[in-house]
């Protein structure tokens, strides 16, 4: 790896680079419009640098000498703004004593924001797929960041109506951590998972109903009953998931040999599998 200096050049990519401009942008916007307090800007700041590092350090170590970052991870990249946006307002919410729950949306600026970013942020998603597709630009790197994207959006999501749903939400966005922290331990976790329509239909599912629970437009109850069917379809995606996995791991005795992440997963840190999403 070449190093000038002490400080290796590619951690400066014009991608990463963009992305941390357009966040700190996304966060001025917010501040100045919405009066983010600290607790928002922490959240959004912390949420940017971790992006940077994780992502710079991902192209390193899968794109060694690459220069073309691709149009798919570009659309990713703007969604991963949004969420940071998203993140930023709720952990806000928490400090200003305003959970941005069982309001109207015209009444409460910072929750139509929160909506109108995640809306977006969940087309986006239905975007970046077609556009590798189409441009012949997928790769497990591409596949591997939309995961974690979608992955961290549930969770702040679920973060948000636990506020007003009660903490059993929590599991629906920890559902996938627990999942990854126990592969650490059970390596026939990480094998691999055959294409599966299901697994991406709840996986959508999981933002959509976050969303419109989240954005307070219905009563209580209905949002309770929606949320617990959408928690329902996850946990029974993941244990048909990992069934699948342990019968595999069980057919081969060692487990997987930690192999890859299936068809729509990759390699950022560590491959892994990912039941249920």
């Amino acid at each position: 790896m070449a190093l000038s200096g002490t400080f290796d050049t590619r951690l400066v990519r014009p991608e990463t680079t963009a992305g941390v401009g357009a966040q700190a942008l996304l966060l001025v916007l917010l501040g100045t419009v919405l009066g983010l307090g600290p607790a928002g800007w922490l959240a959004g700041l912390v949420f940017t640098f971790a992006t940077w590092a994780v992502l710079t350090r991902a192209l390193r170590r899968s794109w060694p000498g690459r220069m073309s970052f691709g149009p798919a991870n570009g659309v990713t990249l703007a969604r991963t703004v949004l969420v940071g946006g998203v993140t930023a307002l709720v952990a806000d919410s928490f400090v200003n004593g305003t959970p941005l729950s069982g309001v109207s949306l015209v009444s409460e600026p910072p929750l139509a924001v929160m909506v109108a970013l995640t809306a977006v942020a969940l087309v986006l998603d239905c975007v970046d797929g077609q556009v590798a597709r189409r441009t012949g630009s997928e790769s497990p790197l591409g596949a591997r960041f939309d995961m974690e994207v979608d992955a961290f959006l549930i969770l702040v999501l679920s973060i948000h109506v636990a506020t007003f749903l009660g903490p059993w939400v929590l599991l629906i966005g920890a559902m996938r951590y627990a999942f990854v922290g126990a592969a650490r331990f059970l390596p026939w976790l990480n094998g691999p998972l055959p294409p599966s329509m299901a697994r991406k239909t709840v996986a959508a599912l999981q933002g959509i109903v976050l969303l419109v629970a989240g954005a307070g437009i219905m009563p209580l109850a209905v949002a309770a009953v929606m949320v617990a069917a959408a928690l329902a379809a996850l946990v029974w995606s993941f244990a048909r998931d990992i069934g699948g996995l342990w019968r595999s791991g069980s057919r081969v005795g060692d487990g997987g040999n930690g192999g890859s992440s299936g068809a729509d997963g990759a390699v950022v840190v560590r491959e892994t599998s990912h039941a249920g999403v």
